[in-house]
């Protein structure tokens, strides 16, 4: 009879359980941090070594995973018959000579595009996870103009976070898009950028991007913040999200409930550069931070509209 629930055991969690390897369909190396999509305001992060983990318990009404990861091809698969490799193929349009580029040589002059912060938790916004937030970008001066650092305004919230729960991590990554038309377009192909923040982080945090060679086009770019989630004892990504679901007008609102990161937003900018998204909602549709994205929003009716990332900048002098 023992071996008899053994098996039964087994059997159940290989119905409902399923972990899963994303690898690149021609170099077999593993995919990380690709997106998967379930539908609904649903999904997850693969980790950085392609990994992720699917429940069909828990997620009973989804049929369909839609994987995807800058520089491939969106990949869809039955939920029913999750293979244990998805192979993502990769996009060879989405090359730019724009942002992966030779060195530049030459003198160059340091410029700062100064950050702004404050302490304020009313004129901060509270991303969820997944939620991504771009801001825009132009050439200094209209030379060749290299981002080295970027200065991220973070307030770690750990004054407002509940005793007891211990020092957590939120896992961040760095994307690069193309000046569509005045908002975030096509996504430049580079090394991917994950880092973490700790609870006891807080201010502007400096990320050194100086050997990714990330120039700026002649129309500009959005380089954007994105919440991943959050990290185990040991760095990784975990696959467990801890949050709460709240019904609003909006829908299904996702909010931390362990380490919130705060992004305090400026309202000394006077145009309009940023734009917000949730990845797994609206069909990952960047908004305008303005009047048509929340018209209650306390940071929009405040004039709060800007994330205001700061950067160095290498500028070429020929």
């Amino acid at each position: 009879m023992k071996h008899l629930f053994y098996i039964f055991f087994l059997c159940s969690a290989a119905v409902w359980s399923q972990n899963c390897a994303i690898i690149d369909a021609q170099t077999k190396e593993p995919v990380p941090f690709a997106t998967i999509s379930f539908g609904n305001g649903k999904g997850t992060f693969a980790g950085d070594d392609g990994r992720f983990s699917f429940t069909q318990k828990r997620y009973a009404d989804i049929d369909s995973l839609f994987i995807s990861s800058i520089g491939y091809k969106e990949t869809g698969v039955a939920a029913n018959d999750l293979p244990l490799q998805i192979r993502l193929i990769p996009e060879t349009n989405l090359l730019s000579e724009v942002v992966v580029t030779a060195p530049k040589k030459g003198k160059f002059k340091t410029k700062k595009l100064k950050p702004d912060t404050h302490q304020d938790i009313n004129a901060c916004w509270l991303p969820t996870v997944e939620s991504e937030v771009a801001v825009f970008f132009e050439r200094i001066e209209g030379k060749s103009s290299k981002i080295a650092t970027l200065q991220l305004p973070i307030n770690a919230e750990a004054q407002y976070t509940s005793k007891g729960k211990g020092k957590v991590s939120t896992v961040f990554r760095v994307q690069f898009y193309e000046n569509d038309g005045g908002k975030p377009g096509l996504p430049f192909p580079h090394e991917k950028i994950v880092f973490l923040i700790s609870d006891q982080e807080d201010k502007v945090f400096e990320l050194d991007i100086l050997s990714k060679r990330i120039f700026i086009p002649e129309n500009g770019l959005f380089a954007s913040l994105q919440v991943l989630g959050y990290a185990d004892k040991n760095g990784k990504l975990a696959q467990s999200k801890k949050y709460r679901e709240i019904k609003t007008r909006e829908g299904i609102k996702r909010i931390s409930t362990a380490f919130r990161p705060l992004l305090p937003f400026s309202n000394e900018r006077p145009q309009q550069q940023t734009f917000v998204r949730r990845v797994f909602l609206n069909n990952k549709k960047w908004q305008v931070f303005d009047e048509r994205y929340n018209e209650n929003s306390n940071l929009i009716q405040g004039n709060h509209r800007n994330y205001a990332m700061g950067a160095i900048m290498h500028v070429y002098q020929d």
